[in-house]
């Protein structure tokens, strides 16, 4: 991606159906950024990530259980999802979200 460019986050990344879509925007040691488009229904399985992930949900419904507490998020809320700590994902409706997480 050119950096000093201005861009729609919601266009580079679109739905498909039955799927989940990534793409990595920015990747460092220190940490990625990353757009997902979910598809209604689908999720990713209970895991976890080496540092700390924020969640910015840009369109749609998702329920993001963090150890075992469900939370449930709309367009234009986040959520910080610690390090360590076991997590999943579920598309309620068809959600677009920016994934940022930063080495602890």
């Amino acid at each position: 991606m050119e950096t000093g460019k201005v861009v729609n986050v919601q266009g580079l990344v679109e739905y498909q159906t039955g799927s989940v879509v990534s793409r990595e925007i920015i990747r460092q040691k220190t940490g990625t950024v990353t757009l997902f488009a979910f598809d209604r229904g689908q999720g990713l399985s209970e895991h976890t990530a080496p540092f700390d992930a924020l969640v910015h949900l840009l369109e749609g419904e998702a329920e993001i259980i963090i150890a075992g507490e469900p939370h449930l998020l709309k367009a234009g809320e986040m959520i910080i999802m610690p390090a360590g700590r076991p997590h999943t994902l579920k598309a309620v409706e068809r959600f677009k979200m920016l994934l940022v997480m930063i080495r602890s």
